[in-house]
């Protein structure tokens, strides 16, 4: 699991309200760029004075952290224990992605914050743990394909790290587009993607 420090809650902020704001943050936050958002329009899109925020955090800063580090640890929870289970290779292919689809059911405007501010924000100390999480993650993806292709589960002349790549950009840009609740869930949409990365789309003849 990521690195991600311990979160502070101000005394008596009521724990709903504070999963309140913070959605709404991640949304503004995704819409708009961090640096681009004020805690002025947290606030106004939250219908409350600007000052009346910090009753709940300290800073949009604390915000962003907590949003980050609460997606991660979250997915970290559940690739965790895909790559624990003994899988095969193709196995815990498919495990990943149908996880990583969840997550983006659950934390859409996260992952797309991630996706747009993660390289910037881990040069920074205090979200250091952005880049552990990313080390982690490639680390996990390619030894799951490199022991397919060990394995003779995956092509012997797969190239391991453009293939990474390109399921990774492929799963995770779905976020853009994906909102909860809509005509197929994340289960049905993982299956549609991997039927195209795992077996082509062209008809077999």
């Amino acid at each position: 699991m990521p690195t991600a420090k311990k979160k502070t809650t101000t005394a008596n902020a009521s724990p709903e309200r504070r999963r309140e704001l913070l959605t709404i943050a991640a949304e503004v936050f995704a819409a708009q760029g961090y640096n681009a958002t004020t805690v002025r329009r947290i606030a106004d899109e939250a219908g409350m004075l600007a000052g009346s925020l910090y009753y709940h955090f300290d800073s949009k800063e604390s915000m962003l952290d907590e949003i980050l580090a609460t997606f991660l640890s979250e997915l970290w929870d559940g690739y965790d224990a895909v790559l624990e289970a003994g899988l095969g290779s193709r196995e815990t292919i498919e495990a990943l992605v149908t996880e990583s689809f969840r997550e983006i059911d659950r934390h859409r405007a996260a992952v797309a914050i991630y996706q747009k501010e993660s390289r910037q924000l881990a040069a920074q100390p205090r979200f250091g743990y952005l880049a552990d999480s990313q080390q982690k993650f490639e680390k996990a993806w390619l030894g799951t394909l490199e022991r397919g292709v060990r394995d003779g589960v995956f092509r012997a002349d797969l190239d391991i790290r453009l293939t990474y790549r390109f399921v990774r950009d492929t799963v995770w840009v779905a976020a853009s587009w994906y909102r909860p609740g809509g005509q197929h869930t994340p289960e049905e949409i993982a299956r549609q993607y991997l039927s195209m990365v795992l077996d082509g789309i062209a008809v077999r003849t």
